[in-house]
């Protein structure tokens, strides 16, 4: 009987740790996020503007180009 009694004990004690195992892990998963949501987003959004910013300059050069071949032409 009582050792009915431990192999009862020792299975809710099993289940309670898995439980308990689920539930930090989780803890640090919405930790691990959290942080990444932090660190990573103003990365992501300087990125996008320099980036953005890099393609907006390619028509701007190419006009200051295109400008800078009409005024030698002229001059020529």
């Amino acid at each position: 009987m009582f050792e009915l009694l431990v192999c009862i004990l020792f299975f809710w004690l099993l289940v309670k740790t898995v439980g308990l195992t689920f539930r930090i892990t989780w803890g640090m998963a919405k930790l691990v996020a959290g942080l990444l949501m932090v660190l990573a987003l103003p990365v992501l959004f300087l990125v996008l503007l320099f980036v953005g910013g890099f393609f907006l300059m390619i028509p701007l050069i190419m006009v200051a180009l295109a400008a800078g071949i009409v005024k030698a032409c002229i001059k020529a």
